[in-house]
């Protein structure tokens, strides 16, 4: 296969199916989106089967605990892909969406109207399901898209790719309006990165050295995220239920996942409290402590943190602890550690709750809530591309309005400029 062949060709096929996603009706996106959604669910028992060559290889391979936690499927998995399209096909569509229409002292209107972005790229390790919620809100928001997952996922991504373009061709929509790399070529990333007269947008998702690399290579505008570093503050003012519930959540629901705590900052004079209370559950789960001095002398399972460990992503049952003298404390730690990924604060205090909310620099910030619903689908999005940490564009868990943009429009009659 000659590679910079295969992805031209690809980007060629992307760029023609997306003028014709862009100016479908919004019925028969949504129907497109429907019928994926039959045949994905027909397909349990293919899909599966496809995913256990994966998982066996992935295990041949020695691939840690994480990741083949990301890359399994199962029933329950696979009907929320289902469940995902579903709720992309019920959301309002946002392309053609005018807003902010006035008239102007010249007797235009002028306004701005949601678009398409054109055609995405997407770069992702291990998830099959990314395949699945990539494909959905790039369909809905009238993009095209060019799906590169991992080599470690090759079986389960084709299946995906095949029941996807049933339901688009049962759907009356180009095939190609959803591609999957059917390579497992690094080089075909390469190609895909740098492919600016066919990709408008590129979006990695994956481990930080995937990461890094396309951002670095990429001559393509890209929404991206680099680390999932979150933290949990428990107040000294927190419902100490609440924040034992939140904390064993925030950190045990899933290891290998970016919305997962890895640093859990503790009032200081409610440490004594609430840290023998945690650290019973941690330990039961199997989960590594490491903490600060003060930590280390009311837990004595737990291992001295260094320096490194504030700045560390684990996606792994380890966590780190560090007991602080207050908010103000907290909040200069998470906006120093932090990777503006989500941040939680628990508390009953009104007041702390909305400086931390304003003061904390991160894409989510929640209050009295796990950091594990830092996800599109827990947003009411349907599905999410991603999360960005960036500023410009889109930040947080990137969905439908994420993959649009806008342009302004001006409506006249006749008139010219005097």
């Amino acid at each position: 296969m000659n590679i910079k062949e295969y992805m031209n060709d690809l980007g060629v096929k992307a760029r023609k199916a997306g003028r014709e996603i862009s100016r479908a009706e919004s019925g028969k996106k949504n129907l497109a989106l429907l019928k994926i959604a039959e045949v994905i669910e027909r397909s349990t028992a293919i899909l599966i089967a496809e995913n256990a060559k994966d998982l066996e290889t992935g295990k041949s391979n020695g691939l840690d605990a994480a990741m083949l936690d990301r890359l399994a499927l199962s029933p329950k998995s696979i009907n929320a892909m289902v469940e995902g399209l579903k709720q992309v096909a019920a959301l309002p569509d946002p392309v053609g969406e005018i807003t902010d229409l006035s008239y102007r002292p010249s007797g235009i209107q002028v306004g701005q109207m949601r678009v398409p972005l054109g055609v995405i790229g997407i770069i992702y390790e291990s998830r099959p399901n990314v395949t699945v919620d990539a494909a959905a809100l790039c369909l809905k928001s009238g993009n095209a898209c060019i799906l590169r997952g991992g080599s470690e996922s090759i079986h389960s991504n084709q299946a995906i790719a095949s029941c996807i373009s049933k339901g688009l061709s049962e759907a009356g929509l180009p095939i190609e309006a959803v591609q999957i790399v059917a390579t497992a070529d690094r080089a075909a990333v390469g190609e895909l990165i740098t492919m600016n007269q066919h990709v408008d947008v590129i979006v990695p998702r994956g481990g930080k050295s995937l990461i890094e690399r396309i951002s670095k290579d990429a001559t393509i505008p890209v929404i991206k995220h680099l680390d999932g570093i979150c933290h949990v503050y428990i107040d000294d003012n927190a419902d100490l239920d609440k924040a034992v519930t939140i904390a064993v959540n925030a950190k045990t629901h899933r290891y290998g996942v970016c919305n997962a705590m890895e640093t859990l900052l503790v009032a200081e004079s409610i440490a004594g409290l609430v840290l023998p209370l945690l650290a019973e559950q941690y330990l039961e789960k199997g989960v590594e402590l490491r903490g600060c001095p003060k930590t280390c002398s009311l837990i004595p399972a737990c291992i001295r943190a260094t320096e490194e460990d504030w700045q560390t992503e684990y996606l792994a049952p380890i966590l780190s602890i560090k007991i602080v003298n207050g908010l103000d404390e907290a909040i200069e730690h998470i906006n120093h550690y932090g990777s503006l990924h989500t941040d939680a604060i628990v508390t009953e205090d009104y007041t702390k709750a909305r400086r931390f909310l304003r003061e904390v620099d991160s894409s989510s910030v929640m209050v009295n809530a796990s950091t594990r619903f830092a996800d599109g689908f827990e947003y009411g999005l349907g599905a999410e591309i991603g999360i960005s940490t960036d500023k410009l564009h889109a930040r947080g868990p990137v969905g439908l309005k994420g993959l649009t943009s806008l342009k302004y429009i001006v409506l006249g009659d006749g008139h010219i400029r005097q």
